[in-house]
């Protein structure tokens, strides 16, 4: 194995209802869990997502709303997840961008106090994107040599994603192996939430990154328009977007 763990990484891969992150859900979830010692364990579930699944999603992973009818809601293993994820570091394929964020929802949604600044996160795509630009069937032909079957089948994706990731630190003499460089090599931009609407400044302090007050710290925003803290709270934002807020309002009042 290529990459240097200091402790457990969680590939995971999620297929969804569709990509919006905040209304969409999750119908089907693999993690790979793999040790420092390289020793693996891996869960999948199908999962009831409470919802339609449009045909347009189905024609992509295949998973129909009879297939998921007698699973489980995602708050029903959503204990088991964040068992398994706890104490350890986060990585995918496109996950900064979607399979994080939808993951965080979820598990919000089902009262887990997810918090992002508990684990670092791995893109593999974000680094097959600055390394060699194309997609994971594609990186799992030219880093692994195979042909990807079942591609968008969650286990098969979260298993060609290692794959990938690990075969990346192999292949590029200049890329680290450690998940914390990884990590910061793998991020297109800092934000304080995970949906990209609060960023930093160079201060590294908070500033809305969309509307009205973009560029705007948000302390300064509510200690002045303390409605439009209100206003998000009540509009269709992200709950880990509005969590992260409602963390900055409570800091601002000491």
């Amino acid at each position: 194995m290529n990459l240097k763990l200091y402790k457990p990484l969680c590939i995971f891969d999620l297929e969804t209802t569709g990509t919006n992150v905040a209304k969409d859900r999750i119908v089907e979830i693999s993690i790979l869990k793999v040790n420092p010692d390289a020793s693996r364990e891996s869960r999948t579930w199908l999962v009831n997502p409470e919802m339609y699944i449009p045909k347009e999603s189905t024609a992509i992973h295949g998973i129909s709303d009879d297939d998921v009818k007698n699973s489980p809601k995602f708050s029903e293993i959503a204990s088991k997840v964040m068992e398994m994820i706890a104490g350890t570091d986060l990585g995918g394929f496109n996950s900064n961008r979607f399979d994080v964020p939808l993951l965080a929802e979820e598990l919000l949604r089902a009262g887990i106090d997810f918090d992002l600044n508990k684990f670092k996160l791995v893109d593999a795509q974000t680094i097959f994107h600055k390394m060699e630009p194309r997609n994971l069937t594609a990186a799992y032909k030219f880093y692994c040599k195979k042909e990807l079957e079942n591609a968008h089948s969650a286990e098969a994706d979260v298993l060609a994603t290692f794959e990938v990731l690990d075969a990346q630190v192999g292949h590029y003499e200049e890329l680290p192996n450690e998940i914390a460089a990884l990590s910061e090599f793998s991020s297109h931009h800092k934000f304080a939430d995970l949906a990209g609407f609060i960023a930093f400044d160079e201060d590294e302090k908070e500033v809305f990154s969309f509307g009205k007050y973009k560029g705007q710290r948000v302390k300064d925003v509510f200690q002045k328009d303390l409605g439009y803290y209100g206003w998000i709270q009540n509009a269709d934002f992200p709950l880990y977007t509005k969590k992260v807020l409602t963390g900055i309002q409570l800091r601002s009042k000491f």
